[in-house]
């Protein structure tokens, strides 16, 4: 919830809108969306999960560029230096 507007989601709830038009059927429409996301969209905890594993995820991904580039930073240039006249 905003705290400046009093809204949440999509912009508005059921008694503030957004713009003049009180009960067109935009409105209406954003409310239902609304209204069927807080019902059947995941809790908080849920939401924290996901929010969690997309951060492990790229952490591991992270974590692969880096062996990558310590593995590639280790090999030593093969051959022999010759010194030129």
């Amino acid at each position: 919830m905003s705290p400046e507007s009093g809204t949440t989601g999509m912009g508005s709830t059921e008694s503030e809108h957004t713009h003049e038009h009180r009960g067109c059927w935009c409105c209406e429409v954003n409310d239902a969306m609304n209204r069927f996301a807080k019902e059947f969209g995941p809790s908080d905890e849920v939401r924290s999960h996901f929010r969690n594993s997309r951060v492990e995820f790229l952490k591991g991904i992270r974590r692969i560029i880096d062996e990558r580039i310590d593995r590639l930073s280790k090999n030593e240039q093969k051959g022999e230096r010759v010194t030129v006249e």
